[in-house]
């Protein structure tokens, strides 16, 4: 038996390293993603999100009523997006969630925090994703004993008392008990969706290619986009039943409401599998082999899924990464479904983030059929 021999140990890890830098994409992977990694979770992921927009509808502007604004202010949980407008305009932007939070201060507020009534406060807030408004209601309770301590003084010194003079009501739309499997479920759809279309489209071509199969293919007068639109195809029915199974275990298993047009909410489905298919597509024309393609998969994969708002809060990341997750399909996909499921948003409602969609849409699918037709020369 012979000896184990450093050159011939040393011959080989010389030709290993040789050949993985002649693979410059899965070197470029193999340090790009720890980069990426790096970068997301250090810099772009946050729990806790300040600035969330507010709407403040106000019939009484006493300076008591503007202490408490500007109290919420000052906690930094709070950004004061519109005010002046009716309470059916706020309501209008809770519901297309362009604003976090609807702050009703009632006609009269002040006169009947004076005669002690002990008027009310109304605080809407949109709690489709629970964490991204838990730490700005524990802060509103915090300021409701604090936010008038330098109003009420002299003549009303005797409304400062253990209880506030006033009361602070939190009502919680579209999940009211605060339920996480709300906002997860139907985010699983999306995330779910994204890396299997993606993954496995990007595999159907290199396999191909591995196997020899691609120049018979080629060879035949088939053009690139009947290629393009024949391989998709397969994967849209596979991402229905998928869908189908996701959708089941949600209303069944866990009970996440269905609010909207379940017609609706397939159509739009359909349009997030086509842009995913189509990166997928993409990712096949560049990938040598299947290793490749898989690694493409999760570079792609990772951003979607921390970017999305998936995990995180979306409002609580840095605005360049924001302007990121805007790009993303997810992002727009996770605003639909949950928009449908929870809020009973409409096709109007929801144009501002289908067109999105589209647009990545056509960008991907332009692209994958010009890398296609660069491979049959």
């Amino acid at each position: 038996m012979k000896r184990f021999s450093v050159a011939r140990m040393f011959a080989i890890f010389i030709k290993e390293f040789q050949q993985m830098m002649r693979d410059r994409l899965t070197f470029a992977m193999a340090v790009g993603i720890p980069i990426l990694q790096l970068i997301l979770f250090g810099y772009a992921i946050n729990t806790d999100p300040k600035g969330l927009p507010t709407a403040v509808v106000s019939t009484d502007n006493s300076p008591m009523a503007r202490s408490f604004v500007v109290a919420m202010q000052n906690t930094g949980y709070f950004r004061i997006d519109s005010v002046g407008q009716s309470e059916q305009e706020a309501e209008r932007l809770l519901e297309n969630g362009k604003i976090q939070f609807m702050l009703v201060i009632p006609p009269q507020f002040t006169q009947q925090m004076v005669r002690g009534e002990k008027p009310a406060l109304l605080i809407s807030v949109d709690a489709t994703d629970p964490s991204a408004s838990g730490n700005a209601i524990a802060a509103l309770n915090a300021i409701a004993t604090q936010a008038l301590h330098h109003d009420l003084k002299g003549p009303l010194q005797y409304l400062q008392t253990a209880a506030p003079a006033y009361e602070v009501r939190v009502h919680r739309r579209y999940n009211p008990e605060g339920l996480s499997r709300y906002n997860i479920v139907p985010g699983l759809i999306g995330t779910i969706l994204t890396m299997t279309m993606v993954m496995l489209t990007s595999l159907a071509m290199t396999r191909e290619r591995e196997r020899g199969t691609m120049e018979n293919l080629l060879a035949t007068p088939v053009r690139p986009a009947e290629v393009m639109v024949g391989k998709i195809l397969p994967y849209v029915l596979m991402g229905y039943i998928q869908l189908g199974v996701i959708i089941s275990a949600a209303f069944l298993l866990f009970e996440v409401p269905m609010m909207g047009s379940f017609s609706l909410l397939m159509s739009m489905i359909g349009v997030f599998i086509l842009a995913n298919l189509a990166v997928g597509f993409t990712f096949s024309t560049i990938a040598k082999n299947q290793l490749q393609a898989m690694q493409m998969t999760f570079f792609f994969f990772l951003p979607s899924m921390l970017l999305s708002g998936f995990m995180f809060p979306f409002r609580a990341m840095p605005e360049w990464a924001q302007v990121i997750g805007e790009a993303l399909p997810l992002t727009h996909f996770l605003r639909i479904v949950r928009g449908i499921l929870l809020k009973g948003n409409t096709t109007g409602q929801l144009l501002p983030e289908l067109w999105p969609m589209l647009v990545f849409l056509m960008l991907a699918g332009f692209v994958a059929l010009k890398r296609y037709r660069q491979t049959l020369d």
